[in-house]
């Protein structure tokens, strides 16, 4: 076998290597639903950055489905899911916390009626 037909061969492969990237659908619907959850604690882009992030990230991989640029919209839209992972982690956390110091405040309250009632 001769240079150039393996060449040709070798070249034929990687170009068929590049063109096999499916359409990352299921990403992008995995994305969308996390985005969703996301919004429904209250996450909101002027709010928090990792939904800004998310929301940026998403656009983009939209972006490159539209181009069929799939490989990048794969990982452009497992980043946005991440990041609005994130972002939902963070205001859940926020949440809890208000929650802990309310509790907080009601326990030093009662103990204090306590000890005053002795």
């Amino acid at each position: 076998m001769s240079i150039r037909p393996l060449f040709a061969a070798v070249a034929f492969a990687a170009l068929a290597g590049c063109a096999t990237d499916p359409a990352p659908n299921e990403q992008i619907r995995l994305t969308e639903q996390a985005l969703e959850q996301a919004k429904a604690v209250g996450a909101t882009a002027d709010d928090v950055p990792e939904m800004k992030l998310a929301e940026d990230k998403f656009n983009r991989a939209k972006g490159n489905m539209t181009d069929q640029s799939f490989k990048n919209a794969r990982m452009r839209a497992e980043q946005a899911e991440l990041d609005a992972r994130l972002a939902e982690a963070k205001v859940l956390t926020a949440k809890s916390e208000e929650q802990l110091n309310v509790l907080n405040t009601r326990i030093a309250r009662l103990r204090k009626q306590l000890g005053d009632a002795q």
